[in-house]
């Protein structure tokens, strides 16, 4: 009998991952300035389904309390942190 294993899908997914934040994070720094090395530390931690999300939005934030309020409201992060 075969056994089929998500392995390799998440390991594309995980390799995926690391390859998009980069931009990602290139891509909020552009409206928004320079993130806080906590915010981006914070940002490696995200899951790639979040990321995803994130990535369906950051085209709308213009000011960096958008990505704030993003954050808390869909990740329940703290905003104290990053000021």
């Amino acid at each position: 009998m075969r056994y089929v294993t998500t392995e390799p899908f998440t390991n594309f997914n995980q390799t995926l991952f690391r390859g998009f934040l980069p931009l990602f994070l290139r891509l909020l720094q552009r409206p928004l300035g320079e993130l806080s090395p906590q915010l981006q530390k914070h940002m490696q931690s995200i899951s790639l389904n979040q990321l995803e999300t994130l990535g369906e939005t950051l085209l709308n934030f213009t000011t960096m309390e958008d990505l704030l309020h993003w954050l808390q409201t869909n990740l329940s992060i703290s905003l104290i942190i990053y000021f």
